[in-house]
């Protein structure tokens, strides 16, 4: 560790009542932009756990481990509230680190169901998810809740993930998969398509180029950010810093892998990377490197 660097960095934060948000990857940027939209005063600190993404082909007692350790480190950090803005994370932990830190309000994703089955004229539904999710009892929940009086197609899209950590939104690649999941489910008479993971919304466009446009694509992230402003302005927070600062993007990659290119891409306002590297029994992560980037 840098000498000194991680304390530096957690004084700095903690002159904010911030928000906490984190997923495998760079996913969950697709809540913290919507976050952002609607609350553009409110200081923001994004853990992407990178090193472990995806969280889809994980165990549900491994995600819930990393959940863990993020959790308490952004807590250090100075998060008030923290948004698991990952599926397969809020499928496998979001029940348990409620339990565990009972004072801390937590927002989790789950698959839009209710709207979809809202939406449909058809009574055909695909959700595009990882096998965490669909194997969680989270979405087990929202199936029983909302989609008995629909038929709802399930696909993984194995590899995609990866593909869009990449930056290949629009690759070779990443079409051979969606076309693989969604010319099928077509032929069903589905008539929406439900995003059930955080990264899926960054090929949107690819996907209703597949679909057409008859075929309603949900995303949950607007839904997530309102729910998570709600919320915060519960608590009745105010930031002690009157100084707006640029957003935190801590990742557990190498401080070696260019990440910031994508992440602006994706995230077009100011913020500042930093990495933190998990100790060897993988339930903590300490800070190690600070980089200011601005972006505006």
């Amino acid at each position: 560790m840098l000498p000194g660097t991680a304390d530096i960095v957690s004084l700095h934060l903690n002159r904010f009542n911030s928000i906490g948000v984190f997923d495998s990857g760079i996913g969950g940027l697709s809540v913290l932009k919507e976050i952002r939209k609607i609350m553009p005063d409110q200081h923001l600190i994004y853990f992407g756990d990178q090193i472990h993404v995806p969280y889809g082909r994980r165990s549900i007692e491994q995600v819930r481990q990393f959940s863990f350790g993020i959790t308490n480190f952004l807590l250090e950090q100075g998060a008030k509230l923290i948004v698991i803005a990952c599926n397969a994370a809020s499928a496998a932990s979001l029940i348990f680190l409620r339990e565990q830190f009972p004072q801390i309000p937590f927002v989790g994703m789950e698959p839009a169901l209710k709207p979809a089955a809202e939406k449909t004229h058809s009574g055909a539904v695909a959700v595009l998810a990882t096998q965490t999710t669909f194997q969680g009892q989270l979405y087990a929940s929202v199936m029983e809740r909302f989609a008995r009086d629909v038929t709802v197609f399930q696909d993984p899209c194995p590899g995609l993930v990866e593909e869009i950590e990449q930056g290949h939104f629009n690759g070779n690649k990443t079409r051979a998969i969606l076309e693989k999941a969604l010319i099928p489910l077509l032929t069903k008479n589905i008539d929406t398509v439900v995003l059930g993971c955080t990264h899926y919304p960054h090929v949107i466009p690819l996907i209703k180029e597949i679909v057409g446009e008859n075929v309603n694509v949900i995303d949950p992230a607007p839904a997530v950010a309102i729910q998570t402003r709600k919320i915060y302005l519960q608590m009745n927070f105010q930031d002690t810093s009157q100084n707006k600062i640029a957003e935190t993007w801590i990742t557990s990659s190498s401080p070696k892998e260019p990440r910031g290119a994508i992440v602006r891409q994706l995230f077009p306002y100011r913020f500042q990377i930093c990495h933190a590297k998990w100790n060897d029994q993988e339930d903590k992560l300490n800070l190690t490197h600070e980089k200011n980037v601005s972006f505006q």
